[in-house]
């Protein structure tokens, strides 16, 4: 996708290509071996380059664009809902709304994510940043904030399990598997 302030898409490619440098280093040095020099020494770019794209060599796995999609599809659901309903109705309306990420680029962050200790710090901040969201819309829409915390803390939850197991498992689509998390929140057998 091209933007009036890069209509040759030269940024998304730079962006695009020090995320593949990466993930190849990571995957055949190391998460921790791999500097942010030699990423950008591997995508042909300054660290300052990399530094432009990423503020931190962690965001190249645990960088999440979804929330404010999430946020805005639980607004959109009924507020006569309970908070967990609300929230995975938002998530699933969220989920179909957006366009499929690149199925192997995500399950290679996430098998990364998931073999190294020391991004463990960054995702659970991604995590706490998303469930705060989650909770700040259902409060601001009437939900008791308990119950808010425990929905938004339960559907997070369901969803990390999704994609630890969909990281694992090569026959499953990433679709599959957030659908099977989500109908087991909503209790629909699975």
């Amino acid at each position: 996708m091209t933007t009036d302030a890069d209509p040759s898409g030269r940024r998304a490619r730079t962006r695009a290509r020090l995320q593949a440098c990466a993930l190849d280093l990571f995957e055949r040095q190391g998460y921790d071996q791999t500097t942010v020099a030699q990423i950008a020494q591997a995508a042909g770019v300054t660290e300052m380059t990399f530094f432009r794209h990423f503020a931190a060599k962690d965001r190249l796995v645990v960088e999440d664009p979804y929330d404010p999609v999430i946020a805005e599809a639980v607004a959109a659901q009924p507020r006569t809902l309970p908070p967990l309903a609300r929230a995975v109705a938002g998530v699933r309306a969220a989920w179909s709304r957006l366009p499929p990420p690149e199925s192997e680029t995500v399950r290679r962050r996430i098998r990364i994510a998931a073999a190294t200790p020391s991004l463990r710090g960054a995702i659970a901040a991604n995590n706490a940043a998303t469930e705060q969201i989650l909770v700040d819309r259902l409060v601001a829409d009437g939900a008791d904030p308990f119950a808010a915390r425990v929905a938004a803390a339960a559907v997070l939850a369901g969803i990390t399990a999704a994609l630890l197991e969909w990281s694992q498992q090569e026959g499953q689509s990433l679709v599959q598997a957030i659908d099977r998390a989500l109908d087991t929140l909503d209790g629909r057998p699975t």
